[in-house]
Parts: C-alpha cells; sequence; structure tokens
C-alpha cells in the first residue's frame, strides 16, 4: 500500500481534486480509493490493465456515486436564524407610550410642538424651528422647559412650569 500510495498518490490526488473541486473531498477520494485498492488486491496483481487505470476508474466512481447520493436526497436546508426566546412582551411598551402620550396632552401646546418636532419627527433644532416659525433660541429654550414640564406632570407634581 505504501509504494502504491508513493507511486500514484500525487496523480490520483490531482484527478480527485479535479473532479470534485474541492482539496479536502478529494482527500477522502484518495483515501477511500486506496481502501478499495486494498480490498481488491488480488484484482490488481493479476496483470490485467494498468494499475493507474483501475485507481483512476474507481476514484471517478466515487466521485460520481458522491454525486448521486446528493442529487437523490432533498436539499438541505439552511440552518434558520435561532432568535432568543421572548423575554418580556410588548405590553411596557405600550403602558409607557400611554403614559407619555397622557402627560403630552398636559404640557403646553406649545411645548407640545417642540417635542413633537424634535423627538418624534427626529428634526433638528434648525428644521423644528422653521417648521414653527420661531427662532432656533426659542426651540431650544421650549424644549428645555418641555422637558422640565413632561417630567413634573409624570412625577405626578403637575405644578406648571412657566415659560
Amino acid at each position: 500500500m505504501r509504494s502504491l500510495y508513493a507511486e500514484h498518490g500525487r496523480s490520483l490526488l490531482a484527478y480527485a481534486t479535479r473532479l470534485t473541486g474541492d482539496r479536502a473531498a478529494a482527500e477522502d477520494v484518495v483515501q477511500e480509493t486506496l481502501v478499495r485498492a486494498w480490498k481488491h488486491a488480488g484484482d490488481l496483481t493479476a496483470g490485467k490493465g494498468s494499475v493507474r487505470g483501475w485507481l483512476l476508474t474507481v476514484a471517478r466512481n466515487i466521485v460520481t456515486d458522491r454525486a448521486r447520493a446528493r442529487a437523490a436526497r432533498p436539499a438541505e436546508v439552511a440552518d434558520v436564524e435561532i432568535r432568543p426566546p421572548v423575554e418580556g412582551d410588548h405590553s411596557e411598551a405600550v403602558v409607557n407610550t400611554m403614559v407619555v402620550m397622557d402627560a403630552l396632552d398636559r404640557v403646553s401646546p406649545e411645548h407640545r410642538e417642540v417635542l413633537v418636532q424634535l423627538y418624534y419627527r427626529g428634526r433638528s433644532v434648525a428644521e423644528a424651528a422653521k417648521e414653527l416659525g420661531v427662532p432656533p433660541g426659542t426651540v431650544k429654550s421650549r424644549s428645555y422647559y418641555a422637558l422640565r414640564a413632561l417630567r413634573a406632570v409624570m412625577a405626578g407634581t403637575e405644578a406648571e412650569v412657566a415659560r
């Protein structure tokens, strides 16, 4: 077996690599070919044909058998991304939204408009100022006092924040 591998191993591996397109699969094919050669040692020494031809034919048959086996099986499905289990439900987010919306209804309309422009619509101070028709400094001032008023409303100390 050692002399067989030493004489034909490199060419057998090159042939199997060309057939499979994958070095690891080709190594498996070469190993299986040599196992079959060991099992059929009598056929190789009987003088029928060349040893190299027999080895290359066996390797080709192994590659063909593997391709047919893959084609006969249903296609493997890719692994589905495992999602972590739901740790909580969305009810807390819904309740928080309701609390904030209720608190927004309790602040002055000017404060509410600034908060909606800045936080819900994602506008910059300059964009909010343009949309509301007020200077950017006014938007900054109103947002400061609006957040204070919103905190006070949510904390239950609904003392109206002036400005």
